[in-house]
């Protein structure tokens, strides 16, 4: 490429400013227009057809709706269910339970423990989990606990009581 075809590709572009920014070639659609008079081709009708619940107002398909085939919803396998007898239980952790121990210079710690200093709540099942350490000393009353929860606090000296 010469000098002279670069100066005067350079030339040809213009600086870009807001004055001249335009979208795209082909990212911008132009809507379809209807009911706009026969001249524009969607008069008439308005693309609706002739009589029938589809070329009245209101009328729109149900959602998921697919002419008539087996909708996606209703073709995908079920599986699964909801136990209705499965109960949540609400975690609290040794390292947590060693940090109120710590805090608050506790020696036993129960259910209304847990509620006060918001571990749980008045309709919460909680169960004591192994995460973490237990060096002091500490009672727990609890409505579950994990078998390594249990080892670290009857290693540490203190007792489990289940609920």
């Amino acid at each position: 490429m010469t000098c002279l075809v670069r100066a005067k590709a350079q030339h040809n572009l213009k600086k870009m400013n807001l004055s001249n920014l335009k979208p795209a070639k082909g990212s911008v659609k132009s809507s379809k227009r209807i009911g706009r008079g026969q001249g524009s081709g969607r008069g008439g009708t308005s693309t609706r057809g002739h009589k029938g619940a589809g070329s009245r107002s209101g009328h729109s398909t149900k959602i998921g709706f697919e002419g008539g085939q087996m909708p996606l919803q209703r073709r995908v396998p079920k599986f699964g269910f909801k136990n209705i007898n499965r109960v949540e239980y609400v975690s609290v952790n040794l390292d947590v339970l060693q940090g109120l121990v710590e805090k608050h210079n506790l020696t036993a710690v129960d259910f209304d423990t847990f509620r006060t200093y918001g571990l749980a709540s008045k309709n919460d099942v909680v169960k004591v989990l192994g995460r973490g350490e237990l060096t002091a000393k500490v009672e727990v009353k609890a409505h579950a606990f994990s078998a390594s929860a249990q080892k670290a606090i009857e290693a540490a000296g203190g007792s489990i009581v289940k609920l």
